[in-house]
């Protein structure tokens, strides 16, 4: 770890030489280039530099401890050996956690889909109720959320919903809130007040750029239709639905949401885009939990990573079991401790498992 750290502090002033060249400097592109390289490394040297700083304290302590007779020195040079040896500690930990594998996804925004699973209406309307949870969250974060399509129910709620999450770092942040997401309390479609349990799938998909996933324009069918709304009451009365069509993997996007063709068509291919990149990660690394065939499973209760019991006012994280007693908070959108709480574990999952190097 300590070659492949002094490796980093090497490179990252070289960048540093660079950036400072004329040459560079006149070419804005390469200069964001290598300052995008060089801030993706500054943590991890700043920490070890902070390291080195330690080290040489304590190293100066045990000198003076090995070499000094006077009592009040030597009891000053192990307050400061004991003090610096803390810090390595503590230092050694972050530098391992830095060092983690980055997940090339964590920077890109990300287009969640949200499904009602058993349960029927009540089903829909919590998918509604999670959707505006997420949405809070996103507010809080200073993030952007756009709705790419919608099924609305009858009541208010939706059968499915997808919309794209914008801002920074979106993806490293909402990655484990996919999967099947379980309800307990008492339905509004309930008269006789017993609690009902439903479930609403998730999935969390990175946005996919065309770098990421070339489509073959011959490999389309578009159908273009009226939008309608619940009950199929005409929402307006031009052509403006899209339904794209991959024809190789038979993947279907529907959106109406837009009275605009073009804004639909746009919208249907980004969503097209983003479930065909999550398809090609699934065949790469089928074993990763931010797989979407992973997230979503059946739908069927059981397969749960989450209960909101709306009775005790109680949430649980199934994978870290982890529970809270403010569920009213977290469907208001504060759920950054749970969010932090699910990063904290997978970091603590891949160092016991020696990812760091």
């Amino acid at each position: 770890m300590y070659d492949r750290l002094l490796a980093l502090t090497e490179e990252h002033e070289r960048l540093s030489r660079e950036m400072g060249t004329q040459e560079v400097a006149a070419d804005p592109r390469k200069y964001r280039e290598l300052a995008k390289a060089q801030s993706a490394i500054s943590d991890v040297v700043g920490c070890f530099r902070a390291y080195q700083k330690d080290e040489t304290r304590a190293r100066e302590a045990e000198h003076i401890l090995r070499d000094e007779h006077d009592a009040e020195l030597r009891e000053l040079a192990e307050q400061e050996r004991r003090e610096a040896e803390q810090a390595l500690e503590e230092l050694e930990t972050e530098l391992k956690v830095l060092l983690l594998p980055k997940d090339p996804n964590d920077e890109k925004n990300t287009i969640m889909e949200i499904r009602a699973g058993t349960g029927g209406e009540e089903a829909a309307l919590f998918a509604a109720d999670l959707y505006r949870m997420y949405c809070r969250f996103a507010e809080l974060k200073g993030w952007k959320v756009e709705v790419m399509g919608s099924h609305p129910s009858a009541m208010g709620g939706f059968k499915e919903i997808s919309f794209r999450v914008a801002g920074d770092k979106v993806y490293s942040q909402l990655k484990f809130e996919g999967g099947v997401h379980r309800v307990q309390r008492v339905p509004e479609t309930e008269s006789q007040g017993r609690i009902h349990t439903s479930a609403v799938t998730v999935a969390v998909l990175p946005e996919a750029e065309e770098v990421d996933i070339e489509i073959d324009p011959g490999d389309l069918h578009f159908d273009v239709y009226r939008s309608s709304g619940p009950g199929g009451q005409s929402v307006n009365t031009t052509d403006s639905a899209v339904r794209v069509t991959h024809e190789p993997t038979g993947m279907v996007v529907t959106c109406q949401d837009e009275k605009s063709q073009h804004k639909n068509k746009a919208k249907a291919l980004a969503v097209l885009r983003a479930r065909l990149l999550a398809r090609k990660q699934e065949e790469e690394a089928a074993q990763r939990s931010a797989d979407r065939r992973s997230q979503v499973g059946s739908g069927d209760r059981s397969e749960r990573i989450r209960t909101y019991n709306f009775p005790q006012n109680r949430l649980t994280d199934h994978r870290i079991n982890l529970t809270i007693h403010r569920l009213d908070g977290a469907m208001e959108g504060d759920i950054q401790d749970i969010v932090d709480a699910l990063v904290a574990a997978d970091r603590a999952a891949k160092l016991s498992n020696g990812d760091a190097g």
